[in-house]
């Protein structure tokens, strides 16, 4: 069984036990967080209709904070001595899901 969750603006298939980096949920660690699936696929059956997926639910805990890639960036603009670097690095919570129910 899987599912599909919506978090920090984007979609992610999980399945119990499975570890996910997702964006900073304001959560501390430990702590536990319930997602309201977008799918639920269970063998044959999928649910996908707005009405069944009201009940289901998927549950997570916060196993920890992480960091992403380092992305550098440098912009340069010709004849005017401007030039620019800079750089971003996203901040991510490490979640574990515990349970998926439909």
């Amino acid at each position: 069984m899987y599912a599909v969750i919506r978090t920090g603006g984007k979609q992610t298939r999980v399945e119990q036990g499975q570890r996910v980096d997702v964006e900073l949920l304001g959560k501390a660690e430990g702590d536990e967080v319930d997602f309201t699936p977008v799918l639920v696929v269970d063998g044959d059956t999928v649910v996908a209709a707005a009405s069944d997926l009201a009940s289901a639910k998927v549950t997570a805990r916060v196993v920890g904070e992480t960091k992403g890639p380092k992305i550098r960036g440098f912009t340069y603009k010709n004849k005017t001595n401007n030039r620019r670097r800079w750089g971003h690095r996203q901040h991510y919570n490490t979640i574990e899901i515990t349970g998926i129910t439909k």
